[in-house]
């Protein structure tokens, strides 16, 4: 059963914390370290973006959050639930009660010989809901997602589109806390990609739930607030954007990026600032009035 969602001095917690996350995958006799020691807090009712390169962690990380992958060290949390210590009925119930999953292959995300009605009264059926029930949430849903014309069709006689859409009613059958997107538009164009993004928004919007997104599409990213970016299994930058109102009553969006310091007190360094100064294995640090200065070490040897 989940743990209270509350810290020891009764403040709210976020619904998502990873604290020094650590994953190690092993193929034959090689490790490779997915995750090195991640920290990520996301507040309920958020929307945040994921970005990195290949392989720097984000499936993996996205896979420890759905409850298939099980963290080798550090903590994760999702809604109070410790997913580093959960008992297989534990992991079962958790994944069909607290986290909903789109991928990015829609082949992958329906059942081809189900309608799309079908498709989302699946879940529901899994979690024990009567079958009027079931059919009064899937038209609801499908509906919300903007496919109801699609109800009574089957996967192949869906654009790509209209079967994401029908991918994000299914994981928001049963009701999640957090529903989380791998790279939901990339197999779309841009036009697509835009409506099953705002499909996602909407999500977040009306029904409250927090949601995140891993995504190489800038037109994703560059739209919420929150943009974490990830690196060699750690989160490196946070991207936060705002809107501010000119004089003229024209709106912009501001962007600042931040770089993350974990609990030990480690701050992932750019490369192109570590080349551009010559940084190399070691730094010299110095306490300034309202700042530290990195700098590189000039001495020989």
């Amino acid at each position: 059963m989940p743990a209270t969602t509350q810290d020891a001095d009764g403040g709210a917690r976020p619904l998502v914390e990873c604290e020094s996350l650590v994953r190690i995958h092993q193929h034959g006799t090689v490790e490779v370290q997915a995750l090195q020691g991640l920290d990520l807090t996301v507040g309920a009712g958020e929307m945040i973006a994921v970005v990195g390169p290949s392989g720097a962690g984000k499936s993996t990380l996205l896979a420890v959050l759905a409850g298939a992958d099980r963290p080798t060290a550090g903590r994760a949390r999702v809604d109070g639930w410790d997913l580093t210590d959960l008992t297989r009925a534990q992991r079962l119930a958790y994944r069909r009660s607290v986290v909903g999953f789109v991928r990015q292959q829609t082949a992958r995300n329906l059942v081809p010989y189900l309608t799309a009605r079908g498709n989302v009264e699946q879940p529901l059926a899994l979690a024990g809901h009567p079958r009027r029930t079931r059919a009064a949430r899937a038209d609801e849903l499908l509906d919300a997602v903007g496919v109801a014309s699609c109800a009574d069709r089957l996967p192949a006689q869906m654009s790509g589109g209209e079967q994401q859409r029908t991918a994000i009613a299914v994981a928001l059958a049963n009701g999640p806390r957090l529903l989380l997107a791998d790279e939901p538009t990339g197999e779309l164009d841009s036009a697509t990609a835009q409506e099953v993004f705002g499909t996602l928004r909407a999500a977040q919007r009306e029904a409250g739930v927090t949601v995140v997104v891993v995504t190489h599409d800038p037109a994703v990213s560059d739209q919420v607030e929150r943009t974490v970016a990830v690196r060699d299994g750690r989160t490196s930058t946070e991207t936060l954007r705002r809107t501010e109102v000119a004089d003229d009553g024209a709106a912009r969006v501001i962007a600042q990026e931040y770089a993350v310091m974990d609990r030990a007190g480690r701050v992932q360094v750019p490369r192109e600032y570590r080349e551009a100064l010559a940084l190399t294995r070691r730094v010299r640090l110095a306490l300034e009035a309202d700042r530290v200065s990195l700098l590189p070490d000039r001495q020989a040897g």
